[in-house]
């Protein structure tokens, strides 16, 4: 049995998810006859009915599949969308990035990975001064930076950025390496009707973008070895600021800027 709570939330997702998320959910039934109940009888995060947000990005549109670890442990926080920190708006402040932004720290360290890609700040110096300087320009009148999160959002969804989670929910007392392996039936289900849609649409597969160790379970998922693949370490690890390969990756796509 799927939980009425767990079905409602599909209304979140794009038509095109809707009949193989039931799939992937049937998936874990089978799996584990336990844990959707159980899920549903506890306290969890995202709250509002978010646990599918992230596929509100119809299957057609995906050309990249990002996947982070789990939601911000936070309700204000957590969208059920990958870093997408519902408590932070602006992006600026006159100390340089925004109060809310340097709490979240996955995304304070992806800004200033872009910041580094595109050449504004050098590597070595992402601090307070640094910041400052960039947040005077970023803030000025007519300037073509983003200025908010969703601003930002709306720029990877552009992009063909799925934003996924490798655990859909947090739960204070579950460790989400656990929670993320209840999961796995439902992504199996998720990555073959990427691969079928391609397949049918005489597409390229879209690349994988996997942050950090939980992410990486996908690598043992079936057909997972035929997506292009990017991995690197989880952005919550201030070495992601200077990963070469992640600012090769999203230098082109010019992030930042409207």
């Amino acid at each position: 049995m799927i939980p009425q709570i767990v079905i409602d939330a599909l209304k979140l997702a794009a038509p095109s998810w809707r009949p193989i998320l039931m799939q992937g959910l049937e998936a874990m039934v089978e799996a584990d006859p336990e844990y959707l109940q159980t899920l549903a009888a506890d306290n969890f995060l995202p709250t509002q009915g978010r646990i599918f947000a992230a596929f509100s990005q119809p299957i057609e549109a995906v050309r990249y599949v990002l996947v982070g670890e789990g939601p911000y442990p936070r309700e204000a926080s957590a969208t059920g969308v990958c870093f997408m920190d519902g408590a932070v708006q602006s992006l600026w402040s006159e100390q340089g990035l925004s109060k809310q932004v340097n709490r979240a720290t996955s995304l304070r360290n992806f800004m200033k990975m872009l910041l580094v890609a595109e050449g504004l700040v050098q590597p070595d110096s992402t601090g307070v001064e640094a910041m400052a300087v960039i947040s005077a320009k970023a803030r000025a009148i007519g300037s073509p930076f983003n200025q908010t999160l969703p601003q930002l959002e709306a720029k990877l969804i552009e992009q063909g950025f799925f934003l996924l989670n490798a655990a859909l929910v947090f739960r204070a007392h579950v460790p989400p390496v656990k929670e993320a392996k209840a999961w796995r039936p439902l992504f199996q289900v998720v990555m073959h009707a990427l691969a079928a849609h391609a397949q049918q649409c005489n597409q390229d597969l879209p690349t994988l973008v996997l942050w950090g160790k939980i992410a990486l379970w996908l690598e043992a998922l079936e057909g997972i070895d035929a997506f292009p693949k990017l991995v690197s370490e989880h952005p919550y690890n201030l070495s992601f600021i200077q990963n070469s390969s992640m600012q090769q990756f999203f230098a082109p796509m010019r992030l930042l800027y409207c």
